[in-house]
């Protein structure tokens, strides 16, 4: 049984953050308050609190990279993947690990991509061309 989680955490700018993951993500929004919002965020739900965010260092070894530690991190199907890696890219936005295929060959090959929301924090994207491999080693 597949369940959505939810996930609170600081942002400095509401109305920064409300353009970021409803206008270029695409999440709906959800309820609100003057100090919170929550979004669908590709079927979870995530609340955006007023605040300080965590700090964040590059200190996750994936591979070759280095990566921002801690993150949010999102699964999805191939193709909603690669429409949003395309949606993000022809916006030029700025990425901390552009999209690209990770563990090419092997059990655990994915799509992933970093990027920082504006109150830096850090998501990774994954793409699975099935997504009854995530666990594959």
């Amino acid at each position: 049984m597949r369940t959505s989680f939810h996930l609170a955490y600081h942002v400095r700018d509401l109305d920064q953050s409300r353009a970021f993951y409803g206008g270029l993500l695409g999440c709906t929004e959800g309820r609100s308050t003057d100090t919170w919002v929550d979004f669908d965020f590709f079927g979870h739900q995530i609340s955006l609190h007023l605040g300080e965010p965590f700090p964040v260092t590059n200190t996750g070894r994936v591979g070759e990279h280095m990566v921002p530690m801690p993150h949010l991190g999102l699964v999805m199907a191939m193709d909603d993947w690669q429409a949003l890696a395309a949606r993000l890219t022809a916006q030029q936005f700025e990425f901390v690990l552009k999209p690209q295929i990770r563990f090419e060959g092997q059990p655990g090959e994915q799509a992933t991509m970093f990027f920082l929301d504006p109150s830096g924090n850090p998501i990774e994207v994954k793409g699975f061309r099935d997504l009854d491999k995530v666990y594959a080693s």
